[in-house]
């Protein structure tokens, strides 16, 4: 508990009120923070290619993009 307490202020000092998202340091930050690594177009483009290739979402584990919902 007292390292993930450390490791947690460590990476909001880090941050430094900064944004931006680079997915391979994602934790488990929830959908919300998965979705800001992938601005604009980018998402969409990830969406419709989960629609289309797993439109079930068996793939979902890490960080992962939902297909479209129909």
């Amino acid at each position: 508990m007292v390292h993930e307490v450390w490791a947690t202020h460590f990476a909001a000092a880090l941050r430094q009120g900064d944004d931006a998202v680079y997915v391979n340091f994602l934790g488990d930050e929830g959908q919300a923070r998965v979705r800001e690594a992938y601005p604009g177009s980018t998402w969409d483009r990830l969406v419709a290619i989960k629609s289309r290739y797993d439109p079930t979402n068996l793939f979902r584990l890490n960080h992962n993009i939902p297909p479209a919902s129909k």
